[in-house]
């Protein structure tokens, strides 16, 4: 599966409007075009930050199933309030599943849960890892595929390695990293990541 790991920068104290909209409006209308609202989630470090992994079956469906919900009437019509709540919406990695993102019961995340994704960033394309650790949700790393929707940009020209884990990573970071993020992530109440 491919997958999008979309992180946005809203206005300030923008944020719960954002996400009301978001779980009210724009998750069922998507899946219903075959794409995946795999989670979303609040950044617990960035009050203003909205993170979400949106998955698809391949590029071929991800470009089919953008183009149908950009330009039908749901984003018309909720589009622009979307919009409003947004400083950028353009910090995206396009991704592939190692291990794929599970998914859960929709609303039954907990209100204390917290995810973790560590993001590894080399020099060069990534190695698959050696190994997983037990707590490990989720292992993706950068698709190469062109971006064949460029009304959506993606980050180009980088070698991302993303864990999705419970608890922070416990693994030892190879010495080929360059750099490192680290977030702590909120299911929002409708997530199927939690």
């Amino acid at each position: 599966m491919i997958v999008e790991l979309r992180r946005y920068t809203l206005r300030e104290g923008r944020r719960d409007e954002l996400i009301d909209l978001f779980d009210r409006e724009f998750v069922e209308t998507q899946e219903e075009l075959g794409m995946a609202v795999l989670g979303q989630f609040r950044d617990l470090d960035r009050p203003d930050h909205f993170v979400w992994l949106r998955g698809f079956t391949d590029m071929y469906s991800r470009r089919t199933g953008l183009a149908a919900f950009y330009s039908g009437p749901v984003w018309a019509k909720h589009g622009p309030a979307a919009n409003a709540t947004m400083l950028d919406s353009d910090d995206v990695l396009l991704l592939r599943e190692i291990l794929a993102v599970p998914v859960f019961d929709r609303g039954a995340a907990s209100p204390e849960s917290v995810l973790h994704a560590t993001v590894w960033y080399w020099a060069g394309p990534f190695p698959d890892p050696a190994e997983i650790p037990k707590d490990t949700l989720a292992v993706l790393r950068t698709e190469y595929a062109a971006n064949d929707f460029p009304r959506l940009p993606v980050r180009e020209g980088e070698h991302a390695l993303v864990w999705l884990t419970r608890s922070p990573l416990q693994a030892d970071v190879p010495a080929e990293v360059v750099k490192t993020e680290n977030l702590r992530l909120r299911p929002t109440r409708r997530s199927t990541l939690h």
